[in-house]
């Protein structure tokens, strides 16, 4: 009996209206933007491990992406420099998106991810700065190197010894 007290307790305290305010009525009443939806959707997956998928929305967003599999060469080296290699499968990803800023903006971003790497392009990424200046140049020095002196004087040669044959036979 008392469990079943309990239990009502409970229900009642869950059931009860909850005295927080509710921020979802707000944020309807000063949202001024358009409820966005998907005008356009496709996903493609093939036997061959590559696929392609693309959605548009009603914002003009869109995005496309495909990616296949390929063979790459890795090469490793070990702890005591020897390198190996071998074919591995991977992934390699292309793809492109649009999209308007709040402010009007229009910005486009493509890229390609291979065995060369993630590589991005659009106009709004920032570019590294190209630096402009000569390369330093060791200095030239002109001076005569010395010469070593040369010594002219004859060599002494030993004195004839006379010569006698000797030995078995003689």
């Amino acid at each position: 009996m008392k469990l079943f007290i309990v239990a009502i307790l409970i229900v009642a305290a869950a059931a009860a209206p909850s005295n927080y305010p509710s921020y979802e009525k707000e944020y309807e009443k000063d949202y001024k933007y358009p409820e966005i939806t998907i005008t356009s959707q496709s996903d493609e997956r093939n036997l061959d491990g590559s696929s392609q998928w693309s959605y548009a929305q009603s914002d003009y967003t869109t995005r496309e992406e495909a990616q296949e599999q390929k063979k790459f060469t890795v090469t490793t080296v070990d702890d005591y420099g020897k390198e190996y290699t071998k074919e591995v499968m991977g992934n390699t990803n292309k793809g492109s998106s649009y999209w308007v800023s709040p402010e009007g903006e229009k910005f486009t971003l493509t890229w390609v991810a291979d065995d060369a790497g993630f590589q991005p392009k659009g106009d709004h990424l920032p570019v590294a700065p190209v630096h402009v200046y000569e390369l330093p140049v060791a200095p030239v020095h002109e001076y005569e190197l010395p010469v070593a002196p040369v010594h002219e004087y004859e060599l002494p040669v030993a004195p004839a010894l006379p010569y006698r044959r000797t030995g078995a036979g003689y």
